[in-house]
């Protein structure tokens, strides 16, 4: 082989290593590729005309119409943040569960289940989650380990639990329906949360010291009192929540659609709960600009990046490395299983959906699993297995998010050590979820088998 030959590879070497010297990512990605484009100029293996292509794929991101559902989600969740509706549906949570062994636990996981559907950003939901209930679960003597885990774990679901940010940028990467990866991450991501509520359940039920009870005359005490808690801190989000799903799956509208139906949705709650201010709308719009213009340049710099690194031969590279090992399929899918893990410890699950999807995807499109998994499913399937390996990226120290997220808003005696020794079981727990979803692949696709066919 000449050194031209080995030019992908030192792009991933630089790239790994640029990634930790804290400049933005969007830049590191979109640097490493044009710099090893002119590196390829050089050996004559890219030529100069390639960079004009790479302008037009930019521009097919800014032309992408299943993209503006990013934007939506966004507004939709940072929106319902600021209308207060976490807090009404953490206490009324609380009610309904009080007399449940870590009842307070289970409203915790409960209520990051419902804001996965409606929010899908990480960042917000363990912060809220943690100012309202890691407090509260101090004050009533919970296990400090058992609070930061379930917060953690319960606060990022909303990456997989559709609307998805995750999922709508898998669909646009793979060229695939946003619509059918929403269906088959239902299941999965209520199966990891009947996960965290059995174990939370199971945990409290055999030592109640970890989780002493809530008062028993906390909350409403009539019928009629419970119907008006029930109306206005649990209905108003899950319908909203049916709204928006509902309309995707039953074909009433597409993604984009839909996000701007749960956009307009929040804005009406906030004006019910009477949280719409000018003040509460500008900082609203601020916060969705930034965080939508951080996503978009990180496509942008990946784009960049993978372009670059497929016009030097490295897809040809990684699928001969792969299929050298003669492992198979089943060797092969845990193989990115086990890489896309490891990521996980150091990076966020978007630089690793960008980086590593774009390579992963035309290998297992390619692959056989004979009758385990149809072969024209199996593309959703490997996106549905690796959305879920992806959960734990924000638990796994050293760089797991959701934990400096919860550290910077905990209470000073909640130690840094107590929130990575919580995290554990949970971590444990969402791999037993993967293994399931690999071991019966009908928990993620006979649901759109069902009702999109």
């Amino acid at each position: 082989m000449y050194f031209e030959d080995y030019l992908p590879i030192l792009m991933f070497a630089a790239l790994a290593i640029l990634l930790f010297t804290g400049f933005p990512v969007g830049f590191v990605l979109g640097g490493v590729g044009l710099a090893f484009g002119f590196i390829g100029m050089y050996f004559d293996v890219f030529s100069q005309i390639e960079f004009f292509n790479l302008v037009l794929r930019i521009w097919g991101i800014a032309d992408n119409l299943v993209l503006v559902a990013i934007p939506m989600f966004i507004f939709m969740g940072t929106m319902l943040e600021r209308a207060g509706v976490a807090a009404d549906l953490l206490h009324c949570l609380q009610v309904l569960l009080r007399r449940t062994p870590g009842g307070l636990a289970l409203a915790v996981t409960v209520m990051g289940t419902i804001l996965a559907a409606t929010t899908g950003i990480i960042g917000a939901s363990v912060v809220m989650i943690s100012l309202m209930a890691l407090p509260v679960m101090i004050e009533r003597r919970y296990n400090t380990e058992l609070a930061t885990g379930t917060i953690a774990a319960s606060g990022t679901l909303g990456i997989l639990i559709p609307p998805s940010i995750m999922l709508v940028i898998m669909a646009d990467l793979l060229g695939r329906s946003v619509g059918t990866l929403f269906v088959a991450a239902v299941f999965p991501g209520l199966i990891l949360s009947g996960l965290y509520f059995a174990y939370i359940f199971s945990l409290c039920r055999f030592k109640p010291e970890l989780a002493p009870a809530l008062p028993q005359d906390m909350g409403p005490q009539t019928w009629g009192e419970l119907f008006l808690l029930l109306l206005r801190g649990f209905i108003p989000t899950v319908f909203l929540i049916l709204l928006v799903l509902g309309s995707i799956v039953l074909g009433w509208a597409t993604p984009t659609e839909a996000a701007g139906v749960g956009a307009g949705g929040a804005v009406l709650l906030a004006v019910v709960n009477r949280k719409l201010t000018w003040k509460v709308l500008k900082d609203v719009v601020e916060r969705t600009a930034i965080t939508n213009g951080m996503i978009f340049f990180l496509f942008v710099g990946a784009t960049a990046f993978s372009y670059v690194f497929r016009s030097l031969g490295g897809d040809d590279l990684i699928e001969d490395l792969i299929y050298a090992l003669g492992v198979g399929p089943w060797g092969i899918l845990v193989i990115l299983m086990a890489v896309a893990f490891l990521l996980g410890f150091f990076f966020d699950w978007i630089e690793i959906t960008l980086i590593v999807l774009p390579v992963f995807a035309p290998i297992l499109a390619g692959l056989d699993f004979g009758e385990h998994v149809p072969k024209a499913e199996v593309i959703y399937w490997f996106a549905i297995l690796l959305a879920v390996n992806l959960q734990t990226s924000f638990l796994t120290p050293p760089f797991g998010f959701a934990l400096f997220y919860m550290k910077g808003v905990a209470p000073p005696e909640v130690r840094i050590q107590q929130i990575y020794r919580g995290i554990i079981p949970f971590v444990m727990l969402q791999l037993v979820g993967l293994g399931l979803v690999i071991a019966f692949p009908d928990i993620a696709m006979w649901l759109p088998r069902t009702i999109l066919n």
